[in-house]
Order: structure tokens, then C-alpha cells, then sequence
């Protein structure tokens, strides 16, 4: 049987059939604004309130006094809780910091929390193409599929090695991790890259429809590893704490 780590937000953890499956690496796509940092805030809030389990937010985009804003609106105290060390909260400025993955690989083992959190796969993804991870076996790589095939696929397959890295070392990881990506209207694909759906074990959609003055906000399982899922959109709304199904 799988064992299930439970995100601690009632109607999420029902369509998840009981929770994640422990290990699995799940990405989190929506809109800006949409309340992909607020599930991923609670999930961890909830790991260490409701199931005593350390948790670990890796931002490379917001700074920590952000996040702790965010995290006060729901009333979720994170000075307290890294006081205790009970979370663990790291910016990265990716265009600054080099040896990004052996940085948040060194960062977890000396923590040793049981989530995580890594906000945004966008953000990240963008900068290694940038930098270029490892970028003379990508081009060899780029250059052998070029002289078979004309077509311009270069960023494509350089994004492609660089999440497969990823990847690769957040498998090293004794965690349930959540990884979120940027989606536009109408984009193709459920992530930013259009490859990490196919790579993470779990893809959750997240989606807000704006009619009038009324807003109404979704939350849908699209792909879920090694568990069935409740297939279709929920309803969901923000709370004091934190996100409600409704």
C-alpha cells in the first residue's frame, strides 16, 4: 500500500484519495495570483502543526520578509516556527548564486525536513537556460539532434536536460516536494516549460475566472502517481487560515 502524506486542507486531501503519495514531486501550476504560493505556505504550515514534520520553502523569487506577509495575512507565524526550528525558509537570487542544485541539495541535507518547497520552477528553469547547467553536454547534445533534424528545437532541449538534473537531485531527496510553474491564459501545456508535467510524478492546476465582480477559483488534479484521483475541477475560496474547499 502507498503511503500518503496528507496536505492537511480537507478537500484537497479527499480528491487526492488520501494525500500524496510519500516522495512523490509534484508541480503546481497557475496564473499570478492565483494561490499557488498560499497551498504550498499551508502545506508546510499544516505538516508541522497537524503532523510534526520540519518543512522547507526554497523562494527564488520572493525575499523572505514576503513571504512572512503573505504567511501573516493566514496567521501563520514563521519567525516562530523557524525559531523552533520547524521550518526553514531560503531565498535564492538564481542570477547571483552559482551551483544552484548543490546548494539546495547541501541546504537540505543539513535540515532534513520531510516537505518541500520550491517556488518557482519558472523562475529557476529560466536562469539555467540562461546560465547554462552544464552547458557543453547540452550543446553536444543540441548539435546532434540539429544535424539529424533542421527544425529549431535548441532552448527546447537544453530546458529538457536541465529539469531532467533537477530532477535527478530532488530525487535524492527523503521529502514530498511541491514545485510550482507559472501558466498563462491559454498557453499550451499545464506548465511554463511544457515539460514538467511530463517529468514531475503530480500535476495540480490551479485557475481563478473572474465574471463581474464575482471571482471564482478552482483547483483541479490533472496527473497523480502511484494513487487515483478525483477527476474534475473544486471550488475553493480563502479563508482566515488559509485555503477552504467549498
Amino acid at each position: 500500500m502507498v503511503s500518503k502524506v496528507k496536505t492537511g486542507i480537507d478537500g484537497l486531501d479527499k480528491a487526492l484519495n488520501g494525500g500524496i503519495p510519500k516522495g512523490n514531486i509534484v508541480l503546481i501550476s497557475g496564473g499570478a495570483g492565483t494561490g499557488k504560493s498560499t497551498l504550498c505556505l499551508q502545506y508546510l504550515i499544516n505538516g508541522i502543526e497537524k503532523f510534526k514534520e520540519k518543512g522547507l520553502y526554497i523562494s527564488t523569487e520572493q525575499s523572505r520578509s514576503e513571504i512572512a506577509k503573505t504567511a501573516a495575512s493566514f496567521g501563520w507565524d514563521i519567525d516562530k516556527l523557524e525559531a523552533s526550528n520547524k521550518l526553514k525558509i531560503a531565498y535564492f537570487d538564481i542570477v547571483e548564486t552559482d551551483n544552484f542544485l548543490e546548494k539546495i541539495y547541501e541546504l537540505y541535507t543539513s535540515y532534513g525536513p520531510k516537505r518541500v518547497v520550491i517556488d518557482s520552477l519558472t523562475t529557476l528553469t529560466d536562469s539555467l537556460l540562461v546560465s547554462g547547467l552544464d552547458s557543453t553536454k547540452a550543446f553536444s547534445m543540441v548539435q546532434i539532434a540539429e544535424s539529424v533534424s533542421p527544425i529549431p528545437r535548441t532552448e527546447r532541449i537544453i530546458a529538457k536536460n536541465l529539469l531532467y538534473h533537477l530532477m535527478k537531485k530532488l530525487r535524492l531527496f527523503d521529502s514530498t516536494i511541491l514545485l510550482t510553474s507559472e501558466l498563462l491564459d491559454g498557453e499550451k501545456g499545464l506548465s511554463a516549460d511544457q515539460i514538467s508535467e511530463f517529468i514531475c510524478d503530480g500535476v495540480v492546476i490551479i485557475q481563478v475566472l473572474a465574471v463581474g465582480d464575482s471571482v471564482s477559483r478552482t483547483i483541479q488534479i490533472k496527473k497523480m502517481r502511484y494513487s487515483k484521483v478525483e477527476g474534475g475541477s473544486k471550488s475553493f475560496e480563502f479563508g482566515d487560515e488559509g485555503i477552504i474547499f467549498t
